[in-house]
């Protein structure tokens, strides 16, 4: 199931950003991770955000934010990654959105196919200043 954040859920959602952050992203040095913790915690409830709720356990499995048509990211608890909780995500929003556009680290090639996949193309080279790593800009456009 998926539905829209609550306060309730905050805290763990912060639990997977910064693990799935610190996995995914293991070329960043933890310390930036954990420098922006509580930015992104005051942050995250003034977003669109949907959470995946496992149907038996009710636990969060993961969740996406979206700042208008920008997907911000979609992350998944580690033990769930892989069995299709960042597809649903990513199905439900394309479902409410025409276009979508967001930015993802060049050495992330496991998000980069992912999202490949999942219909979006590479758009543009950027650069992030913050982490010093070269980024693609991709887009999905909804026919």
């Amino acid at each position: 199931m998926i539905r829209k954040l609550e306060e309730k859920d905050i805290d763990k959602i912060m639990n997977i950003w910064f693990e799935s952050n610190r996995k995914a992203h293991d070329f960043i040095p933890e310390k930036y991770w954990l420098e922006h913790y509580d930015m992104v915690k005051k942050m995250i409830p003034q977003a669109e955000v949907y959470v995946s709720i496992d149907n038996q356990s009710q636990a969060i499995q993961g969740f996406i934010g979206l700042d208008g048509d920008y997907i911000m990211g979609i992350f998944v608890d580690g033990q769930k990654q892989s069995h299709g909780v960042g597809s649903q995500l990513l199905k439900f929003v394309k479902d409410k959105k025409k276009n979508l556009t967001l930015n993802v680290y060049q050495k992330n090639t496991r998000a980069i196919q992912f999202y490949l996949k999942n219909d979006f193309k590479i758009v543009k080279e950027t650069f992030d200043e913050d982490t010093m790593e070269k980024e693609y800009l991709m887009i999905y456009e909804n026919k």
